[in-house]
């Protein structure tokens, strides 16, 4: 590895914002899903100046986004390899790892051993097990949690174990301890990617999740991009969820947020102007937690919108041999059928002030190559398929 130059990337995750269905979307029911496009249309167009110079209007049609013929940087999309369209699989694949199998998932709920064994560690009865909506089951579930103190235990399409916990019910340290130990459970009798908690306030009728919510993952299989950096002393820096998603596993320094997307974005921002090299690796969750799946269709444009117009302060802030990259995991149509994740393209959006311009990278065939770019840039080297730069 070179050092006589500093030079960092910055990688963020828009959870969800996928750019059209892949070829094999059929075999995940997702035919026709286009998460940006659709939404766009939903709304009678989009407002995303500076992703539009960054050439998100090449990519896909999106209602109120022009193409652009010079963009600052590279455009294009990828594929995923990996058999999923989950949250874990995306990020483990950016980051460089193909999941050979997809994760077990459990559309009949968690078997019975694995929900006893929840009774008997928490000492409390575990209502629900089968697959909802993260709003709805709190509405169907919580007089029950009030009147038994019960663990509101349910699941999607996703890998995941989810307990939804009233804080004045459940406290929170106590969640976190329970859902830290489920995790174990699961791995023993029923594996699953995650097992999350999802705290939440208010009274009936007027229920609100709060940002405490915690991810609890299963560490990745093999050696990722993470490890890597981190291995040639180089700082990896996670916002947002994408510690938990990685189950810590890489990363340096853990900047959890606890309000919202802007906060991620905040808290980007004050890494970009303070690091010098290294990997900042942000994911902003609420594009997929608030609306893509409440299929909230003008949420989510509105959370684009405002994203988009802090773009101007990141690339300002940038180092003359940084990299910037704006990139999904999936996609999660809000006007599609249902309430899961579709299975889609990601976009690769990259700047850099001492890049090319204008440059089509087309179709990647797989989400590594945006790990495969990362290490050529970071570590002068990679043995990863697929860089575009």
């Amino acid at each position: 590895m070179n050092n006589s130059i500093k030079k960092k990337a910055v990688l963020i995750v828009a959870d969800s914002c996928g750019v059209g269905a892949l070829p094999d979307a059929e075999y995940f029911g997702d035919e026709g899903a286009n998460t940006l496009s659709n939404l766009a249309k939903a709304n009678g167009g989009i407002n995303i100046p500076n992703m539009e110079r960054m050439g998100i209007g090449n990519i896909a049609d999106i209602e109120g986004v022009a193409k652009n013929n010079n963009a600052i940087g590279y455009y294009g999309k990828a594929m995923e390899t990996s058999k999923a369209k989950d949250t874990t699989t995306g990020h483990w694949e950016i980051a460089g790892l193909i999941s050979e199998k997809a994760f077990n998932t459990y559309p009949n709920g968690f078997p019975e051993i694995t929900i006893k064994k929840i009774e008997e560690f928490s000492g409390r009865k575990a209502v629900c097990n089968k697959p909802y909506s993260g709003t709805e089951v709190i509405d169907d579930y919580a007089d029950e949690q009030f009147k038994n103190g019960s663990l509101i235990v349910y699941t999607s399409a996703d890998s995941v174990l989810q307990i939804a916990a009233h804080e004045d019910i459940i406290p929170i340290d106590e969640l976190y301890k329970i859902c830290k130990k489920s995790l174990e459970i699961c791995n023993e009798y029923s594996p699953a990617a995650r097992v999350i908690a999802r705290p939440y306030i208010g009274s009936k009728g007027n229920y609100k999740r709060t940002e405490r919510r915690h991810d609890y993952s299963v560490p990745p299989n093999g050696e990722t991009m993470l490890d890597r950096i981190k291995n040639n002393n180089l700082p990896v820096i996670g916002i947002g969820k994408t510690s938990d998603i990685f189950a810590g596993v890489g990363i340096t320094d853990n900047r959890q947020t606890n309000k919202n997307n802007l906060d991620g974005i905040e808290k980007t921002i004050k890494a970009i102007k303070e690091t010098e090299e290294g990997l900042i690796f942000t994911n902003l969750v609420d594009f997929d937690m608030l609306y893509g799946h409440r299929r909230d269709y003008k949420g989510y444009k509105n959370a684009l919108e405002e994203f988009d117009k802090y773009i101007p302060e990141m690339l300002e802030n940038l180092n003359d041999d940084d990299l910037f990259i704006i990139t999904a995991d999936h996609g999660c149509d809000p006007t599609y059928k249902g309430s899961d994740h579709t299975r889609e393209y990601i976009p690769i959006l990259a700047y850099g002030k001492n890049l090319r311009k204008n440059v089509n990278i087309g179709i990647m065939d797989s989400f590594v190559s945006i790990a495969a770019a990362i290490e050529k840039h970071l570590l002068g080297y990679t043995k990863l398929q697929g860089s575009f730069i």
